[in-house]
This record gives C-alpha cells, sequence and structure tokens, in this order.
C-alpha cells in the first residue's frame, strides 16, 4: 500500500444509515415510494429496470431517502458491492440489506471508495471472513464502520476515481457498440434474406418475400447431410492418444470451428462409423432442451461428431457455407421450436428434416456478397468486443495498482480510450447501404 495515504476507520468518513424492510405492510401500503434493492446495486451502477415500491410511514421516510452522491454498499448478496446514487429518480428509498452511506467530513470523494471497495473485496482480500461464512454472507453497519480504508488527498482521490471512471465509460460505449451492431445484423439479415442485393421486385414463396430471380430449394439438394455418434468412454482404444478431432454440440458457439476440445482414434473411426466431416460443411445442433438446439457453425478444420449434431457437406458449386449458416441463423427460433416438439423427452431436429427444409437460393455470386456484408458487421462486432475485453483487463489492473499506491494517476496516458464508434451501414425502408468505417475503426 502507498506509505503516504493515511487509513482511517470507513465510519469517520461516512455516515452509513440503514434502510427499510420490505414487509407484508410496506408490500400491499398505500403512498408507495419507489426503492433499490441489493439486485439493483452492481459495481459501479445502479440499474433501474426493476425497480420495486413499498409504503414508509411519513415520520420514517426522511431518514430511508437517498440523495444525489450517496454511496451505496450491499450488506448481503454479492458482498460489499458499492455504488453512487446520482439522483436519477427525485425520490429513491433503499432495502434494509444496503447500507446508505453520506459523506460527513469535506475532503472525502464517495467514487473513490467505490472504487477502493471493489478492489479490496474482488481483488485484494482484506475483508476475507468480514462476512458470516456459516450462515448467510453479510456485512454489518458495525463492521463497515470499523473497515480501515485509505485517505489520501481529495486531489488524489478524484483523480483516481476520474481515471477509472474513464475507463468504466469506455467499457461501457463497447458494450453499447456491440449490442448496435447486433441489432444492426439482425436488420440486415432480414433485409438481405427477403430483398437481395440487386434492387429486384419480390415473389411471395413458402418461405416468405424473396426477390423474383431466386429459388427456393431443399437443403439436402445443397450437399450430403447426415450425424455422428459418441465412442464408448470405457474402451480406451476409442480415446486414449486419440488424434482426429470429435465435437460435442457445444463447438456451435464458436461460429467458425478451428480447433477441437476431444479426440478419437482411428481406431474408433473405423469401428464406430464415425464420418469424417471436411471443413466448409455446416454444422447444426440438432438436440437439446436449452439454447443449443438450432444454432449452427462452420467446419474450419477436418473432424467427426457426435450424434447431437447434424453435418451438411455444401456443393460449393451450388452454394456458399457461410450464405447457409446465416439463413439457418435467421430460422434459430423456428428450428429450436420444431425441435423442441419433435420428442416427449428430449426435444430434437432429424436429418430427414434437414433434409427437406426449404432454403432460399440466389446465384452463388449474389450470395458472396451477402456473405461480405455479413462478414464486415461480424468483425465489428468481434472488434468491440475484443477493444472491450482489453479494456477491461485494463481497468482490473489499474484498479489493482492505483488501490494500493504502485503507480500514480500523473503516471497513466489515457488519452487512447475515446473509441471510434461509427455505424458502417444504415438501413432505411428496407435498403441496406454500406458506409466505409474509418481506418483506426478495422481490426
Amino acid at each position: 500500500m502507498n506509505d503516504s495515504w493515511t487509513w482511517r476507520p470507513l465510519g469517520e468518513l461516512f455516515e452509513i444509515g440503514a434502510g427499510k424492510s420490505m414487509s407484508a405492510a410496506a408490500r400491499n401500503g398505500v403512498d408507495k415510494t419507489p426503492f433499490l434493492r441489493t439486485s439493483n446495486v452492481f459495481w459501479d451502477q445502479i440499474d433501474l429496470s426493476s425497480v420495486d415500491e413499498m409504503s414508509i410511514p411519513e415520520r420514517e421516510l426522511p431518514a430511508k431517502l437517498l440523495q444525489q452522491g450517496d454511496l451505496l454498499v450491499c450488506e448481503g448478496g454479492e458482498i460489499g458491492r458499492a455504488a453512487i446514487w446520482n439522483g436519477e429518480v427525485e425520490t429513491m428509498s433503499f432495502q434494509n440489506h444496503l447500507h446508505r452511506l453520506r459523506p460527513i467530513v469535506q475532503d472525502v470523494e464517495p467514487r473513490f471508495y467505490v472504487y477502493f471497495l471493489q478492489s479490496a473485496f474482488t481483488q485484494l482480500g482484506i475483508f476475507e471472513g468480514a462476512g458470516n461464512k456459516t450462515t448467510i454472507p453479510n456485512l454489518s453497519r458495525n463492521q463497515l464502520a470499523a473497515l480501515h480504508v485509505p485517505h489520501p488527498p481529495l486531489d488524489e482521490q478524484q483523480a483516481v476515481a476520474s481515471a477509472l471512471a474513464r475507463i468504466r465509460k469506455a467499457l461501457k460505449t463497447h458494450d453499447q457498440s456491440t449490442v448496435l451492431a447486433q441489432d444492426l445484423k439482425r436488420a440486415a439479415m432480414r433485409a438481405l434474406f427477403t430483398r437481395g442485393l440487386r434492387g429486384e421486385a419480390q415473389k411471395e414463396t413458402e418461405i416468405g418475400p424473396m426477390p423474383e430471380s431466386w429459388d427456393v430449394v431443399s437443403l439436402g439438394s445443397l450437399g450430403k447431410i447426415g450425424n455422428g455418434s459418441t465412442p464408448k468412454k470405457a474402451i480406451s482404444e476409442y480415446w486414449t492418444e486419440g488424434t482426429y478431432p470429435w465435437l460435442t454440440s457445444a463447438k456451435v458457439y464458436d461460429r467458425e470451428i478451428i480447433h477441437a476440445e476431444q479426440y478419437v482414434t482411428n481406431q474408433a473411426l473405423a469401428k464406430c462409423h464415425l464420418p469424417r466431416v471436411q471443413p466448409g460443411a455446416v454444422l447444426i445442433a440438432i438436440t437439446g432442451q436449452g439454447k443449443t438446439l438450432g444454432h449452427c457453425a462452420i467446419l474450419g478444420i477436418e473432424a467427426t461428431i457426435n450424434q447431437h449434431l447434424a453435418y451438411i457437406a455444401i456443393d460449393q458449386s451450388k452454394a456458399n457455407s457461410f450464405f447457409v449458416r446465416g439463413y439457418l441463423e435467421t430460422q434459430y427460433d423456428y428450428l429450436s421450436q420444431v425441435g423442441a416438439g419433435g420428442g416427449s423427452t428430449k426435444g430434437a431436429l432429424t436429418c430427414g428434416f434437414l433434409r427437406n427444409l426449404p432454403i432460399p437460393a440466389p446465384s452463388v455470386g449474389e450470395q458472396r456478397e451477402v456473405v461480405a456484408i455479413l462478414e464486415t458487421i461480424d468483425r465489428k462486432i468481434a472488434l468491440h468486443q475484443k477493444k472491450r475485453a482489453v479494456l477491461d483487463e485494463l481497468f482490473k489492473a489499474l484498479l489493482h495498482k492505483l488501490m494500493t499506491g504502485e503507480i500514480r494517476v500523473s503516471e497513466l496516458d489515457l488519452s487512447p480510450l475515446g473509441p471510434s464508434v461509427t455505424s458502417i451501414f444504415t438501413l432505411q425502408n428496407d435498403h441496406l447501404t454500406f458506409h466505409k468505417a474509418p481506418e483506426d475503426d478495422q481490426p
């Protein structure tokens, strides 16, 4: 820890107030006041999307309300989790499992203590055992008041809080940009698979409107469809020193599969009639009752699969694998519903169903153009996710180093943090327009 910092009990810096218990009378009374639960309080963030209300006697109300700048700390739940109330709602009370900390000295920046508590509880282990681990973890008012915390000069508190808040803002920007790009992709897919790219008139088909020049074909007409199996785990010759990739349905979340976690032997391939599936095949999860059923991916390596996956070995002269995957992604809800109704105990799609599944078939050239647009949006999403992951690691590292005094804010250069948030496509009246992204926003 920084030797130049003084340390004081938290109770000398903040008045610690108690919230209101949620009794049946409070829930059912009149003149209700919105109030926050521990479930609304996250690290450095308060979620107002699901705020409850309760009735508080008028004589108690002033002591149970929040003021802008109050620091809220969770007594239970994720113990110690803290955030600042910024006064988004004029009148707000709080649950008895939250502590309200209000500064009682002038040289206190509450945001600094949010970040210190986050570091202390998630990184430093300072308060390990503060909660009662034998029943429900909790952090009582007396325990909180007795916690010794750093108390550097106010300007240093403010500088540390501002630096960390700047990184958090950049994180939120990339979160928002990822969501926007994903929304854009969904809208683009709807437009691309119903209107195409040539501005053609549309026709009605069994799978909805599509350009007049497009055909509707069965998925089975585009290539061989089959599924795999699971060699018996008890037979070591099938698994020991295996070198041939063997995939489970969990791999469909990769979207493009380039490595495996499990491998089988040549004996397993020969004796268990496992298919040797070539790169470029589309894999689709055909069983399951969770989110996996109906998800699909492109196979980027030669591999075999278990019985919970089907493969579509696409004839590339007839269709582009990425186009097929893109269309199947638009059909996820439908495929999930069909699969869920396919069995009494476990939902399943069948290879027979997939062979007869209708799919749009523009020219292979137009398919490639559609794929190029979707891949551009995918790169945009991946770029924001990658930057977000880097920023998250930066935040964790700086949180530790700043709160231990290993580095000072004056030593930091955070000027590169401002991400360029640009829209590379616009969609208006079902027409998709491409805009070149700035060079510094490319992956």
